[in-house]
């Protein structure tokens, strides 16, 4: 679900629903992931189809838009995205997979680099990034879920700096490969 808030769109224009998650071809363990995510959700047959720098994962099925109802015309934050009782009921169960997804799509783990007082320092840093305020609410709450420390750092971007709080969501994000 993560990666579908993100990177996914779901076309329902086609005599059979499609679900189409977009992953950057710098990242074939991500790809990996995302078809196998789709296959134990409900997918039979995953296709990828090569693009100029990304690979769409997508599975054709009908009852995608009852799992996904979030879809709808339009850009993601420019609608609302609400979950429902059920998935949010999956979110708070499996809240560091939900985590995985958003940041492999939309975020990033780097090394920040700041000088205090003359004295330089690097320290693992998590980013997220995302339009929708209802996408980053949600990640914001999984966050919560975890116990994970977080702030806000401009209105579309969330920051994980705090030492254990970035060892915490290493466990559960782990590296995109």
């Amino acid at each position: 679900m993560g990666l579908y808030l993100g990177d996914g769109h779901l076309v329902t224009s086609a005599r059979v629903p499609v679900l189409r998650v977009s992953c950057s071809s710098s990242w074939p363990g991500l790809i990996d992931a995302c078809d196998s995510a789709m296959r134990a959700v409900l997918a039979t047959k995953v296709q990828r189809v090569q693009q100029r720098g990304c690979v769409n994962v997508q599975s054709y099925g009908k009852h995608w838009p009852c799992l996904l109802p979030q879809h709808g015309a339009g850009k993601k934050h420019e609608r609302p995205i609400v979950l429902t009782d059920w998935q949010k009921e999956m979110v708070s169960a499996h809240s560091g997979d939900f985590l995985r997804g958003l940041f492999h799509s939309d975020g990033c783990r780097v090394s920040n680099r700041v000088t205090v007082r003359g004295r330089k320092y690097v320290y693992p840093r998590y980013m997220f990034t995302n339009e929708s305020a209802d996408i980053m609410g949600l990640c914001q709450w999984a966050l919560d879920l975890l116990g994970i420390a977080w702030r806000m750092n401009r209105r579309n971007s969330l920051s994980v700096a705090r030492r254990d709080a970035v060892t915490a969501l290493d466990r559960h994000v782990g590296p995109k490969s």
